[in-house]
């Protein structure tokens, strides 16, 4: 999906000086069942200009199958398009040679802050059944920051969704009509720990019950 390009030169201006990347837009259908939310880009997605492509994406992928979707199915996207980064320069095992190295780092709160009549509009456009977000960024960027993916992942919350009101001070308003969205773990959860597997699995059973049933 393209961007508004006014939109766009906000975001630029705003996070001018900003260790940022790239541009990933928003993938997949208008008006899809199921909107996945995420963090930001990382290196992959702006390589290849997809949205979740990477390690995270195959295991996205793995669990949308679960549920009979494809990825075509629904629409990918994330509250921070670009790729936030960190610099570190550290030793080359071969070369003993002080490197520098650009690792993905989690968005921060100005950055998530930015972006957000961006995808305020994309939310808009898109018009899905159902949001699911994965990891801490994008729950807190839809419900508020009082809650956390670990106490609240897999429950149905049927409320307005925060929007931007001033991109300068960061303050959120919130919409006139719910949204259902369903807070889940972010794909990349099962590499740090293997035993969220299973509650991965029964969190993505939800999804296809409420996306059957709307309950």
């Amino acid at each position: 999906m393209k961007y508004p390009d006014e939109l766009i030169r906000r975001v630029n201006a705003e996070l001018t000086g900003h260790r940022l990347e790239g541009l990933v837009t928003g993938r997949g259908p208008q008006h899809p069942q199921l909107m996945v939310v995420g963090e930001a880009p990382g290196r992959t997605e702006i390589e290849t200009h997809v949205p979740f492509c990477g390690a995270a994406g195959k295991e996205l992928t793995k669990s949308l199958a679960t549920i009979g979707l494809r990825r075509d199915d629904v629409y990918i996207t994330s509250v921070v398009r670009s790729r936030p980064y960190a610099i570190k320069h550290v030793q080359d095992k071969r070369s003993g040679q002080i490197v520098e190295k650009r690792p993905n780092r989690p968005p921060t709160k100005r950055e998530v802050r930015a972006f957000a009549p961006v995808f305020d509009w994309e939310v808009d456009q898109v018009a899905p059944q159902l949001i699911v977000t994965v990891g801490n960024t994008a729950l807190q960027r839809l419900l508020g920051s009082q809650y956390t993916v670990g106490a609240v992942h897999g429950q149905l919350f049927m409320q307005p969704l925060q929007r931007s009101t001033d991109q300068l001070t960061g303050k959120y308003e919130h919409a006139i009509q719910p949204t259902p969205v369903i807070p889940l773990f972010h794909p990349a959860a099962v590499f740090y720990n293997r035993k969220l597997q299973s509650q991965i699995e029964a969190d993505w059973q939800r999804v296809a019950r409420y996306i059957a049933t709307g309950k």
